[in-house]
Parts: C-alpha cells; sequence; structure tokens
C-alpha cells in the first residue's frame, strides 16, 4: 500500500542527500581556506574527483543501510539517527580509502569539515522535512483515492487507517455498502465508524458510475467470504476499468505462494498477479544480463569469428539467421542465430512435416536433413545460439527464461499456457536441465511456468551453472 509513496519520497530524500553533500563540500572547501595559517588548497577543480567518490560513498552507504526504503519523517529519532550511521560509516571508508591508496595531497581537516557539515545538513533537512512533509509528499508522490468495499469490522479498520496515512498520499474516497438500497446515498458518522471524518456511502449498483466519473486509484474489497464469490462482475468491471483491485485476506487461512500478499499495517492484502512483481529484481536481472552480454561478446569475439568463417566457406547464403518470435506479452521481435540449416530449409519445412519429433505447436527433428555438417556441430554444443547476446543486449532476452516461440505457435497455445509469455524468454530455463529437446511440449510449458512462479535471482544462477556443463556436454541437444 505505501510503496509508491515510499519510493517516491526514498529518491527524493536520495537526490536532497546527494545536493547536500555537494553543498557540504563547497562549504567545507570555503571554511579550509580561512585558515591562513595552514597550508594553501589546491583549486576547486583538483578535488572533482575525491568529491565524487565522497558523494558516492554517502549515498551509497545510505542505499545499502536502507534509510531510503521506508520514509517516516513524523519518527523524530530517525532524523538523528540515519544520518548518523551514514556519517560514521562513509567518513570511515573514505578516509580508509585515501590510506590504502596512499593519497596524501587531500587535506583532512578538508574532509573532517565536510563530514561534519553533511552530518549537521542532513539532521537539518530531515527536521525540516518533518514540518513540510505534507507538501512534500503531495507535490512529488500525490493522492491515492482508495474505494472501500464492504462495511465489515475489518473493512472499517482499513478505512481508518487509510484516513489516518493521509500525508502518507492515501485519500479515503467512500464506500460501497452491499445490500443497500439502489440510488440511495448515505453517510459514514465519525462517532459511530470512528473515522474523523463523515464519508458517503454508495449502493453497488453506483460503483460503475463512480468509476466512470470520479478519480479512484484503488478499490479495496473488505467483506466476507460469502459476499466475495458474489463479486465476479465487480471484479471484471474493476478490471476493464484499470483500476487496482486489492482482497483483503482476513477469510483466508493459508496464503499461497502464487498469491502476492502486501500489508497495510498488520492487515494482510491480497494483489493478484501471476508473474514476478519485484520491480528492483528484475532490473537487477536486466542489468546483469547487459553487462554479461556485453562481456561475452568481447570476450568470445574470437569465436565468433571462427564460426562465421566456417559457415560462409561450407555453405551457401547468409552467416545470421534471422526470425520474428514473440518476446515479453507477446511483442515480436528479430532473434539472432548463426546459420546451421540450408539457405533454403524455410521452403522443405512443409515437406518434412511428417518427421516432426515434437507434439504440440513445435516443429522440431532430432537429426534434421536441412542441417549443414557444421550446423550440426554448432547446434550440439548451442554454438548457433550465441548470436543472441545481441539480442540480449538489445533487452529482447534475458539469459534465463523461457525459450521465445514463433508467432504460430503461439496461436496455438491452449489459455493456461499462455502465460508462459509473461516472462522475458531466455536462452535458457528449467527445461534445458531436464532434457532440452527430449521433453515433450506439455512438460516443457509446465517448466517454463515453473520457472515463473518461482523465480528469483538465485535460481537464474543455479540454471545458468546447471546449464554449462548440459551445454558443454551437449546433452539433449538437436
Amino acid at each position: 500500500m505505501f510503496s509508491r509513496h515510499n519510493r517516491v519520497m526514498g529518491l527524493f530524500y536520495l537526490a536532497a542527500d546527494a545536493l547536500l553533500a555537494l553543498a557540504s563540500f563547497a562549504l567545507a572547501y570555503w571554511a579550509r581556506s580561512q585558515a591562513h595559517s595552514l597550508r594553501p588548497l589546491f583549486p576547486p577543480s583538483y578535488y572533482s574527483g575525491i568529491v565524487a567518490l565522497a558523494v558516492g560513498l554517502w549515498i551509497a552507504v545510505g542505499v545499502v543501510i536502507g534509510i531510503y526504503r521506508e520514509i517516516r519523517e513524523e519518527d523524530m529519532r530517525r532524523a538523528f539517527t540515519d544520518p548518523l550511521k551514514v556519517g560514521l560509516v562513509a567518513a570511515t571508508l573514505l578516509f580508509a580509502l585515501l590510506s590504502a591508496l596512499k593519497i596524501e595531497d587531500i587535506s583532512r581537516l578538508l574532509l573532517g569539515f565536510y563530514a561534519v557539515l553533511d552530518l549537521m545538513a542532513m539532521i537539518l533537512f530531515r527536521l525540516a522535512a518533518r514540518r513540510m512533509g505534507e507538501p512534500l509528499r503531495r507535490a512529488f508522490a500525490g493522492l491515492r483515492y482508495f474505494l472501500v468495499v464492504g462495511d465489515t469490522p475489518d473493512a472499517i479498520e482499513i478505512a481508518r487507517t487509510i484516513e489516518a496515512n493521509e500525508s502518507r498520499g492515501m485519500k479515503l474516497f467512500g464506500f460501497i455498502q452491499l445490500g443497500a438500497p439502489a440510488n440511495t446515498v448515505t453517510h459514514f458518522q465519525p462517532s459511530s465508524s470512528g473515522l474523523v471524518r463523515e464519508y458517503p456511502v454508495y449502493p453497488l449498483e453506483k460503483l460503475p458510475e463512480l468509476l466512470r466519473q470520479q478519480v479512484i486509484d484503488e478499490v479495496l474489497f473488505g467483506v466476507s467470504k460469502d459476499d466475495l464469490e458474489k463479486l465476479e462482475e465487480t471484479f471484471l468491471l474493476c478490471e476493464e476499468e484499470g483500476v487496482k483491485t486489492r482482497v483483503l485476506l482476513s477469510f483466508f487461512p493459508h496464503v499461497i505462494s502464487k498469491v502476492r500478499l502486501e500489508r497495510l499495517r498488520e492487515k494482510p492484502l491480497l494483489t493478484f498477479s501471476t508473474t514476478p512483481e519485484n520491480e528492483d529484481l528484475l532490473l537487477l536481472k536486466r542489468v546483469l544480463d547487459f553487462l554479461m552480454a556485453a562481456v561475452f561478446l568481447i570476450v568470445l569475439s574470437p569465436i565468433f569469428l571462427v564460426l562465421a568463417l566456417l559457415i560462409k566457406l561450407t555453405s551457401r547464403g547468409r552467416i545470421l539467421y534471422r526470425q520474428t518470435r514473440c518476446g515479453l506479452g507477446g511483442r515480436k521481435f528479430t532473434v539472432y542465430k548463426f546459420r546451421s540449416m540450408r539457405a533454403d530449409a524455410d521452403l522443405l519445412r512443409d515437406e518434412l512435416r511428417a518427421l516432426n519429433e515434437m507434439d504440440g505447436p513445435v516443429f522440431k527433428i532430432r537429426n534434421d536433413p536441412r542441417c549443414t555438417p557444421v550446423g550440426r556441430f554448432m547446434r550440439k554444443f548451442s554454438l548457433d545460439e550465441l548470436p543472441q547476446l545481441f539480442n540480449i543486449l538489445k533487452g529482447d532476452m534475458s539469459f534465463v527464461g523461457p525459450r521465445p516461440p514463433l508467432p504460430e505457435e503461439v496461436q496455438k497455445y491452449e489459455l493456461w499456457q499462455r502465460r508462459r509469455l509473461r516472462m522475458q524468454p531466455g536462452l535458457t530455463c528449467l527445461w534445458a536441465l531436464e532434457g532440452r529437446s527430449t521433453l515433450n511440449f506439455n512438460r516443457w510449458m509446465e517448466l517454463d511456468l515453473e520457472y515463473i512462479d518461482h523465480w528469483s535471482p538465485s535460481l537464474d544462477w543455479k540454471i545458468i551453472l546447471k546449464t554449462i556443463p548440459v551445454v558443454l556436454l551437449g546433452r539433449g541437444a538437436s
């Protein structure tokens, strides 16, 4: 519930701390330069490198410690403890680095002034932010309007929590009461509900009109399990409107792994999602993919040249084979491979369809007669897939993920199989460890969905490490 507010305000605090660090260094330089009895300082431009190092250290330590993860302006203690933790750790690291690198021409007094001034600036900023917190939050995070469906005690408690956290960008719009007479609007009175203000209560029939005519960002359902079963059309309406929907879990004894659980203070909320939602980890996955692809392209460039030369000398046609595939969400992109077949291989596909060894919509022959001798060798050790490092660099693919299918294969998918399109396609996945080309189609799909349901960075690394010997030994390839 508070993730958007925390993310926006965390970025604001991070940017403010970076600017304060720069200003503190400038002020420290001026203060140190006033000490005429000491050795004169170098010109300001000389310290550009040490400024970048100092600011980077202060921000990096803050990120690692987690002071930007959850901003609580009302917590007076954190206004002092957060800057103190960052200042002590970062200053220690800075002086240790300078000593280790034997950089002696930087004034230690200047750095001492900087550390003290930056500590004071961070504390003063946080104290000031407590006073101007509400306008800051509204300016940077904005307000999100919530509509609560239900009048159970838990629903009223959620409403009270939203109302109490209006300063965090949450605004209670009103209530939908099940079973209320149509075309009537009543109000929750503060005295009876424990709320500070009075809020309108609408019948369920009013929901379509409210979603069309009012600003409502999220709808929270705090109803009984029996009532929830009657709200199928209401959920579909919210989905069509694009309104985020959350359901209170007070009637669920357990939470299954495919459901993402969030919390509003101590109240559990259910967010329906069938794919990984951790944006920070997905961003880390993308950054690592990019860096690894760039490194591999440089390191393997001699192999690229040798394979390209062998393909050119042993068969007619282009070196690279280009094919349209479906990526994340069904987005079409061009995949690159070293050509392992005759130049007219696509024209011969219909003639060889009777030899297809895969069930489902996939076409694959273990000893494909269209393969060239060099192509058969490349396929055995997956060398023909190397140009897909360019696809990873471009962001079309990842190192680990479901294989990108052909558009005509996707058209033949059953409904439950389409969910595999909701993860970035990759070079390898769980199926590579279970037999690669020896799996039947349904098992292949099941493994892709298993990967999506249990995805984590550690799972990616396990798959990569286990794929290496599989590829080197040429097991299961065709």
